[in-house]
C-alpha cells in the first residue's frame, strides 16, 4: 500500500498528514512544526546593529553583515531547511511514496530549495495556497476535495 505524505506549510508552521493507498485512508497528522521566530518582527529578531568596520588609512568604513537578508527571511529560511531534512531523513527511512505540498508561495520556494533531488522527485503535486490555520477537519476536506 501507497504512502502519501500532505505537506501545509507557511513560513510560521508546516503540518504534515499521511494518507494510505487510493482511497486515502487513515489520515491523520504525524508532525507539527512550529517556527516561533518567524512570527516574530524584525526589530525583535535583531539584538544588535549589524558590525562595521573602517579602514583608518583610507577613512572606508562599511558594513559586515550582508544587507540583502533580513532576519525574518533568515529565520524562514531556517525553518524551510529543517523541514527539507526531515523529509529526506523520512524518505531515506522509507516512510513515505509520494509527497504532496500545499504552501504559502513564497515558502513553497524556499521549500523546494531545501529538498533534496531524490525527494524531489517524490512531490506528486504542488498548491500554492496557506491552509496551515485550517483545522485538522478542514485539511482533510480540502484534501480530499482540491487535491488530484
Amino acid at each position: 500500500m501507497q504512502t502519501t505524505w500532505i505537506i501545509a506549510a507557511d513560513e510560521h508552521r508546516a503540518r504534515i498528514f499521511e494518507v494510505e493507498g487510493a482511497q486515502q485512508a487513515n489520515f491523520h497528522e504525524i508532525e507539527d512544526f512550529v517556527s516561533p521566530e518567524g512570527r516574530m518582527r524584525e526589530q525583535d529578531l535583531t539584538s544588535d546593529a549589524k558590525g562595521r568596520y573602517s579602514d583608518n588609512s583610507r577613512r572606508v568604513v562599511g558594513h559586515t553583515a550582508e544587507p540583502n537578508v533580513s532576519q525574518a527571511q533568515h529565520q524562514q529560511e531556517l525553518f524551510a531547511k529543517q523541514i527539507g531534512e526531515y523529509l529526506d531523513k523520512a524518505r531515506m527511512e522509507q516512510r513515505y511514496d509520494k509527497l504532496r505540498v500545499i504552501a504559502f508561495s513564497k515558502f513553497l520556494g524556499m521549500l523546494r530549495k531545501n529538498l533534496s533531488k531524490e525527494s524531489q522527485q517524490l512531490v506528486e503535486e504542488e498548491v500554492s495556497k496557506d491552509i496551515t490555520w485550517f483545522d485538522d477537519k478542514e485539511i482533510e476536506n480540502y484534501i480530499k476535495t482540491q487535491l488530484h
